[in-house]
C-alpha cells in the first residue's frame, strides 16, 4: 500500500516515481556517467557507421549534463529515447534535492509558490495536491533556444518543474521536466505531470 505525505511520522527512506519505457537513466556518479553517456550514446547511433563526429559531440554533451545535474543535488536524470514515426520525442527529466545553503528558507508549498511568482519568466505558478506525494508547486515555464549549450537546438524550450517538500524534514524533492518540440509542448506537459503523478515517499 503506497503512504501518502500525511502518514509520515518520520522522514521517508526514500522516493520512487514511475517513467515511461524509452526514458534512459543517465548515471550521474562521478565514477559511473562517463560509461553510461558513452551506452546511450552507442545507443542512439547503434547501426550508424558513419558519424562517429556526431557521435562524440553527444558523448560529449551527455557527459556535461551528467557533470552538472551532479553538482547541483541531481539523484537521478533521465532522457527520452521515443520516438512516434519520424519524430524523437526529446525530453528529460531531473529529480534533485537542492543542497544545504542553496535553497531559500521557505516553510511549505504556499510560501514557495508565493517566492518563485516574483521571479522572472515563470508563466504559471501554483500549488497542486498529488495523490501520494502530497501539495506540491507546480511551475511552468517558456524558455527561448541555447544552442551553445544544447546540441545546435534552434526550438523554445518548455520547462515543468515540481517542488515537493519531504515529509518531516525541511528539504525539498524537485522534478525538473524539459523538452524542446515546442509544437508538441502542451501535450509533453501533460505526460509529464502524469510521471510526477506516480511519485510517492517509502
Amino acid at each position: 500500500m503506497v503512504k501518502t505525505a500525511a502518514d509520515f511520522t518520520v522522514p521517508p527512506s526514500d522516493y520512487r516515481i514511475v517513467v515511461p519505457d524509452g526514458w534512459f537513466q543517465l548515471a550521474l556518479e562521478p565514477e559511473e556517467s562517463d560509461a553510461s553517456a558513452l551506452a546511450l550514446a552507442e545507443q542512439q547511433f547503434h547501426g550508424i557507421d558513419n558519424a562517429p563526429h556526431l557521435k562524440r559531440e553527444l558523448t560529449r554533451e551527455l557527459q556535461r549534463q551528467a557533470r552538472e545535474a551532479y553538482a547541483a543535488g541531481g539523484t537521478e536524470l533521465y532522457l527520452s529515447t521515443l520516438v512516434v514515426g519520424p519524430v524523437p520525442l526529446s525530453s528529460s527529466l531531473l529529480i534533485s534535492v537542492p543542497p544545504p545553503g542553496e535553497w531559500p528558507d521557505i516553510s511549505g508549498p504556499a510560501a514557495l509558490s508565493r517566492h518563485l511568482e516574483l521571479l522572472p519568466g515563470r508563466q504559471e505558478v501554483g500549488v497542486v495536491e498529488l495523490s501520494a506525494a502530497g501539495r506540491v508547486v507546480r511551475t511552468r515555464q517558456h524558455r527561448e533556444p541555447d544552442p551553445a549549450r544544447q546540441l545546435g537546438n534552434t526550438l523554445p524550450t518548455t520547462s515543468l518543474s515540481y517542488y515537493a517538500p519531504i515529509p518531516m524534514t525541511e528539504k525539498w524533492l524537485v522534478l525538473d521536466f524539459s523538452t524542446p518540440i515546442d509544437p508538441l509542448a502542451n501535450q509533453m506537459v501533460e505526460l509529464f505531470d502524469t510521471v510526477a503523478g506516480t511519485l510517492h515517499w517509502l
